[in-house]
Order: structure tokens, then C-alpha cells, then sequence
């Protein structure tokens, strides 16, 4: 009978711990390894556009691992010291690895699922051709593939992030991807966003909108009424986005009467923002709700990507839209010439 005790006992003890060490271990947490050639210490950062999450991984004798769990598939990137960026799709219980050269990080493959597979043949295909074949090769792939995440990555980096945005075409790929994915929360978002921008492109008027700044002072469409007004869209974990902010700065010192500017930050919490903007001396108003992709001004004004950026004159009128670097600069100054 003790026996019997003892085995009931001991079996009791061994479910315990095969539990706990489940529990360590799940099975839903999503792990990335990788190692690079030509580097042994350093750190990239990996970041979820959509909650504004960051994370860093260190690098030693060139290899990383990075852990965490998740319940949904979604898009990371990965973030390299030269500022290039390597799109991550990253599942539940997927296990992912990254080889690669620093000295040609194009060429850096992500193995372990179909998406990344998918992802990694298309940036190799791609490395060498001209934007305007890359963005044909990229329009045939969403439509070949429309219910793959890696369509809907493609969809935002080659028909959003663009100089020069074609709403009308983003609009329809965002349809197509939406009839093979009817019930995609993010995509019935970015399509209000693109209904939204379809709107106010082709009307040229900048739409009224009122928010709350960091300060919890009232931020309205009425403050843009200076020669050259720019709406900024930026985030603490986006260089390109500050880049331009510290540009901007730059100009308004010289012109302070002549341009305005309002800012919004897409970060999760107002504090990381803050603290760019006391560092860079930034005073100019700063809308950050912490909703991310579903702050209200960010739909009112049609925005779906960082950085952006609206360019209003003095009657309201929209003159600019997604410019980077010295377009928005010129753009800018041709408004103070008038």
C-alpha cells in the first residue's frame, strides 16, 4: 500500500514539473537567431510598427537570440546601425533564423517559415533592379498573393512610403487583398485611411481636426496659418522621422514667423517622444495619444506610415504630401517666396 503511495506520489510530482517547464517553455513564444559575418559586438534594434514596441538585441561573436511570446501573427523590424531595416514575419511558435554581411546586408536571408521565405526571394530578386521595376515586381506579387502578410508589408513599403503617393492605386490593392481577407482588422483600417487620403488629396483642402498635445494644451487646424505649414508624422523609434523633425527645427529658427509646425508622435507612450523633443529643443506643439495607428487625428488626416508629412499654405490649401528629405525642403521654401 505504501508502494502504491509512493508510485501515485512521484507521478504527481512529474506532471508538476513537466507543467512549470512547459510553462517556461511555450510553445506559443516566437524565437529568432542569427549570426552575422564581419562583426562581433553590437546592438539592432527590432520593433512592432503596429504598438509601437521596442526591443533590443545585443549582438556577441556576431550571433543573437531574441525571444517573446505571442498570440498573433504580425510584422517586425529589425533595425541595423546603418538605419536599413529587414522586415520579420514573426508567428506563435515559429522559429526563425537570420544569416547574413554587415558589409551587404541585402543579401541577408530569413529561414523558417513561408512568409519570410517568401519575403527573403523577393528583396533578393529585387536587390539589384530600379525602383520603378521593383514597384511592378511588388504590385504583382500582391496580386498573385494576396492573402500572404508579406502582400500587405509590400502594399505599405513600395505604394505608401513613396514620394510620390498613388492613393488611387494603394486603394485598389488594398481591396484586393481585403477579398481574400475580408475580416483583417488592420486592413479595414488602412483602407479608411486611404479613403480618407483619396478624399483629401483630390480636394487639396486641409481637413479641420482638433487634439490635445503632450501638455494638454488644444491643438487645432487653425495653428496652421503661417506662410508654410507642415503637419510632421514621426516616432521615437523611427531615425528618418527625427531626422526630419531636427531639419524642420532648423528651418522654423531661421524663419519664426513664416513657418508653423505641428507634430504627431506615433508611440505608444507620449514620455519616449517627450524626451526627444526637450533634447533636440523642440517646442513647437506635439500630438501623441498613445493610440498608435488608431489616434482619431491620424484618420481625420489620413495617415498610415512614418514619417510623413502634410505641406499647407496659408489658405489652407494642401501643396505637399509624403515629401522626403529636400523636397520638403524646397517645398518650403518656395512657399516663403510667395
Amino acid at each position: 500500500m505504501k508502494r502504491i503511495f509512493k508510485v501515485h506520489h512521484l507521478s504527481i510530482i512529474l506532471v508538476i514539473l513537466f507543467g512549470l517547464m512547459s510553462c517556461g517553455e511555450s510553445n506559443k513564444d516566437f524565437r529568432l537567431e542569427g549570426k552575422f559575418k564581419n562583426i562581433n559586438q553590437g546592438e539592432f534594434y527590432i520593433y512592432d510598427l503596429e504598438t509601437g514596441r521596442k526591443d533590443t538585441i545585443g549582438l556577441n561573436d556576431g550571433k543573437f537570440s531574441y525571444r517573446t511570446p505571442m498570440s498573433d501573427t504580425i510584422v517586425l523590424t529589425l533595425l541595423f546601425p546603418n538605419y536599413s531595416e529587414l522586415p520579420i514575419f514573426a508567428q506563435p511558435g515559429a522559429h526563425l533564423k537570420i544569416e547574413g554581411d554587415v558589409s551587404h546586408l541585402k543579401e541577408t536571408t530569413v529561414t523558417g517559415t513561408d512568409e519570410n521565405k517568401q519575403m527573403t526571394d523577393f528583396r533578393l530578386e529585387t536587390a539589384d533592379m530600379m525602383p520603378p521595376a521593383v514597384i511592378k515586381k511588388a504590385e504583382k506579387f500582391i496580386l498573385d498573393h494576396p492573402q500572404s502578410p508579406v502582400s500587405s508589408y509590400l502594399l505599405r513599403r513600395y505604394f505608401l512610403q513613396s514620394v510620390d503617393v498613388d492613393f488611387s492605386k494603394a486603394y485598389q490593392l488594398c481591396n484586393r487583398l481585403l477579398e481574400a481577407r475580408p475580416t483583417d482588422l488592420s486592413l479595414l483600417q488602412l483602407q479608411k485611411r486611404l479613403g480618407a487620403m483619396k478624399q483629401y488629396r483630390s480636394s487639396g483642402t486641409l481637413p479641420h481636426f482638433s487634439a490635445k498635445d503632450t501638455n494638454g494644451k488644444l491643438v487645432t487646424d487653425s495653428l496652421l496659418n503661417a506662410k508654410a505649414n507642415v503637419i510632421m508624422v514621426w516616432a521615437s523609434w523611427n531615425q528618418d522621422s527625427q531626422g526630419i523633425l531636427r531639419r524642420l527645427h532648423q528651418l522654423r529658427k531661421e524663419h519664426p514667423k513664416d513657418i508653423n509646425v505641428v507634430s504627431i508622435c506615433v508611440d505608444a507612450s507620449p514620455s519616449e517622444g517627450a524626451y526627444v523633443l526637450r533634447y533636440d529643443s523642440i517646442q513647437w506643439p506635439n500630438i501623441c495619444d498613445g493610440q498608435l495607428w488608431d489616434s482619431p487625428v491620424m484618420t481625420q488626416l489620413g495617415i498610415s506610415f512614418v514619417p510623413d508629412n502634410i505641406v499647407i499654405d496659408k489658405k489652407r490649401k494642401i501643396v505637399g504630401r509624403s515629401l522626403r528629405g529636400e523636397q520638403l525642403v524646397e517645398k518650403i521654401e518656395s512657399l516663403l517666396k510667395e
